[in-house]
């Protein structure tokens, strides 16, 4: 792969496809951005926009097996294995527990990623002409009964959570949850050093603005990869692109895209759900209800509640159950939607040990891979495009627990 690309090509439109074009054109290489469905705002715009820095330990890990079952949605709780998707979740299932053998090499490897994270956002927000949009506050996490407060307490006390630290709500803070909602509640905690984006759609904005500045190119259409050799070239709306660096960056498509040219991925498609409404309450940092594993975040003047870790296939159509337990869930707590909900589905992209794919793709000359980010595709995208650029035209060499080759 040249060490010097004067031309790249990103296939993918999210905040990570886009993240790595900026930091490439600034890095002076011509770039061209593939984005396949430019107006469906996939997972990267239908997240809490939350910048989790605290979640330092990958989920692959014993104490989520250990959890399953008293986690799954038929027993009210955020995990869901639909029978017909049993051909996806069952083997990546395995793969995981696997994983979970290796947590602490894991947590190792993202804690470092981590570590530049918000760092990289202040850069990015600032380069984007919009340094508002970081909302560095924290987050509040709160629980409904003295037990489940009790034993949260407990563990975020015995969890890692990098640079974040957590304390105790103050009296003042306590006083403005409870004004929120119409419930009561046993207790909270609030996380500081973690963040949230202010505005999705102003994020989009000022992205594509940043996009059009640096001189990318945006092309719409289904991209495929064509090998000849050892290089790739770009087969999208009728046209075969040449590029000397092409980047896989398209999230849950990435797997369709590699496994085009025979290089296997073990992706799943982890489907998340929300719910939106307009809001005139109070302007608070994000709220997370454990024990409903819920987390609910105010967006200018709209409330989203976002919840449910359902490992299914990107193709299968929604489970309108998801957004019927929200909006209870709303109701319950006395939330402050005012007017209908819209409802939102999509797709996070997980490998089974929960730590992206950031690398050169091996036996190619010039592909490279940054998706796989599960949770954490807002929290680490602009560290995740300075990494790649660095990559591509520094010729630094990644952290190599990311690699795909690992797989």
């Amino acid at each position: 792969m040249s060490n010097s690309p004067r031309t790249a090509i990103v296939i993918g439109g999210g905040v990570v496809g886009s993240a790595c074009a900026l930091r490439l054109a600034g890095a002076g290489v011509a770039v061209t951005l593939v984005d396949d469905a430019p107006a469906q705002r996939p997972a990267s715009w239908g997240n809490a926009g939350h910048i989790a820095v605290e979640q330092v330990e990958p989920i692959a890990s014993w104490a989520t097996l250990r959890s399953a079952p008293r986690r799954h949605f038929a027993r009210g709780g955020a995990l869901d294995l639909p029978a017909a998707a049993i051909g996806a979740w069952l083997p990546f299932g395995l793969r995981l527990a696997a994983a979970a053998t290796r947590f602490e090499a894991g947590k190792a490897a993202l804690t470092r990623l981590m570590a530049g994270a918000m760092p990289a956002w202040r850069r990015l927000a600032t380069d984007v002409g919009d340094a508002a949009l970081l909302r560095e506050e924290g987050h509040f996490i709160l629980w409904e009964t003295a037990a489940t407060a009790v034993a949260g307490r407990a563990a975020w006390a015995a969890t890692d959570t990098g640079n974040a630290t957590i304390r105790d709500a103050t009296a003042a803070e306590l006083e403005a949850l409870r004004g929120a909602m119409g419930a009561p509640f046993a207790g909270a905690v609030r996380c500081e050093g973690s963040a949230q984006i202010a505005d999705q759609t102003r994020l989009a904005d000022a992205l594509a603005g940043a996009l059009a500045r640096a001189g990318v190119v945006r092309r719409s259409g289904q991209a495929m990869l064509v090998q000849h050799g050892d290089r790739v070239t770009v087969a999208a709306g009728g046209e075969r692109l040449d590029a000397d660096v092409v980047l896989a960056a398209a999230g849950i498509g990435s797997a369709a895209l590699l496994g085009g040219i025979g290089v296997r991925v073990p992706l799943i498609a982890e489907r998340g759900y929300h719910i939106e409404a307009p809001t005139s309450g109070a302007m608070l940092p994000p709220r997370v209800f454990e024990d409903r594993s819920m987390i609910v975040t105010r967006f200018g003047n709209r409330l989203r509640a976002a919840s449910f870790v359902e490992f299914s296939r990107a193709d299968l159509p929604p489970d309108p159950r998801k957004w019927a337990r929200l909006q209870a869930h709303v109701a319950d707590l006395g939330l402050a939607f005012e007017g209908e909900a819209t409802p939102w589905y999509g797709s996070r992209p997980t490998l089974p040990d929960y730590l992206p794919a950031i690398g050169r793709v091996t036996g190619t000359a010039n592909l490279a891979a940054a998706f796989g980010h599960n949770h954490l595709g807002l929290t680490l995208s602009a560290v995740t495009g300075e990494i790649v650029a660095a990559m591509l035209v520094g010729d630094t060499a990644p952290d190599p627990a990311f690699a795909l080759s690992r797989f």
